[in-house]
């Protein structure tokens, strides 16, 4: 039997692929913890900066594998215990991850695929892409964290109408709507991906960690706070070894990216 979850760490990049192709990458409970195992570990892992989710065989994710819903126990407490512990650990993980994480998007990613793709924190969407928040189809709600990122990047009205519909989106919908960061030919998406990761992989690590914690800080609160907040990261970040140099670099005019604060 085959990894479901495959794995491996380059130059800095951790890329999680899921593996289940025969079924568009729809995951199991194993593959769900797997999941989120692999997550838990690049964050520990200090020779990763950037994390890349995506999906073998032309789909990323099409939720749930059906099959494994006939397993659990048809009570409300069995289903709510599933989702909570299950399910939800990699939105867990993801959450306290400190390190970026980009979801490169070819084909299907739908319900709890969808959300899955939307709690990373940027978005690379093949011209394939299919995104539809489909719960809704079967009688359901978004039980991934669909109803909690998709206002986030959308907008209220926009998001009620895609989780209340179950409209699919296009690759080119997704990021005419800010949902993707940028579209591709398939052909061109683990490069487009794989060059943005390395990108953010070259940047001070720290400062990078920061940065990503300021940003989903300040959404939770008011502005006092969150100057506060930044005030406590920026007196870490001007302590590094990073800030140092490249302070040197200006004032040696050495060639560098430094052009002020």
């Amino acid at each position: 039997m085959s990894e479901e979850v495959l794995y491996q760490v380059n130059d800095g990049i951790a890329l999680l692929t899921l593996n289940r192709p025969n079924r568009r990458n729809s995951f199991t409970l194993s593959m769900i913890h797997r999941w989120a195992d692999l997550l838990i570990e690049a964050n520990a892992d200090d020779a990763v900066r950037v994390i890349v989710v995506t999906g073998a065989g032309g789909a990323f994710c099409a939720g749930i594998d059906l099959d494994v819903l006939e397993t659990i126990e048809l009570t409300a407490k069995a289903r709510r215990e599933f989702l909570t512990n299950e399910v939800h650990r990699v939105a867990r993980a993801v959450e306290a991850s400190d390190k970026p994480i980009i979801a490169a998007v070819a084909g299907p990613a739908v319900g709890a695929g969808m959300d899955m793709a939307l709690m990373c924190d940027i978005r690379i969407a093949a011209q394939s892409a299919k995104f539809a928040e489909s719960y809704v189809n079967l009688g359901l709600v978004p039980g991934d964290g669909g109803g909690y990122y998709l206002p986030r990047l959308v907008g209220t009205a926009k998001a009620l109408e895609l989780l209340l519909t179950g409209d699919t989106l296009t690759g080119q919908q997704a990021a005419d709507l800010g949902i993707a960061n940028h579209v591709v030919p398939d052909d061109s998406l683990m490069d487009a991906t794989m060059k943005l990761a390395a990108t953010i992989a070259a940047k001070p690590p720290i400062a990078v960690k920061l940065i990503r914690h300021t940003v989903y800080e300040s959404q939770g609160t008011d502005l006092a706070t969150a100057l506060d907040l930044v005030a406590t990261h920026m007196s870490v970040a001007m302590l590094t070894q990073d800030h140092q140099e490249a302070l040197a670099a200006f004032r040696e005019k050495r060639p560098g990216n430094f052009q002020g604060i």
